[in-house]
């Protein structure tokens, strides 16, 4: 297996999470817990608006996309530790579809 099919932990994923959601969200991001409501945690900053601009830079840090009608976007972008699992299970999902395009 080659380090770029390598799936990061989602310590990692958190990691880079917070990282990318501190452009549109500020650096509020960084002290709210994994499990917590982000609409609670940052309040009107965490608006439909922010919400939007949460989910481009997800795909754009991840390279995965958020599909608004198969995906519960709502549950989904509710806290830190949901995205972080939509994230995991995208990226597996993405690699197992490459290595059966490959084998």
């Amino acid at each position: 297996m080659s380090t770029s099919s390598v799936i990061p932990d989602s310590a990692e994923i958190l990691t880079r999470l917070r990282a990318a959601l501190s452009v549109p969200l500020g650096d509020a991001v960084q002290g709210v817990a994994a499990d917590a409501d982000l609409t609670e945690a940052l309040g009107e900053r965490y608006d439909s608006l922010a919400a939007m601009e949460c989910i481009t830079a997800v795909e754009t840090q991840f390279g995965v996309e958020v599909d608004f009608v198969a995906d519960d976007v709502r549950h989904i972008f509710s806290t830190l530790s949901r995205i972080t699992e939509f994230v995991q299970g995208r990226l597996e999902d993405d690699a197992a579809l490459r290595a059966a395009s490959d084998a």
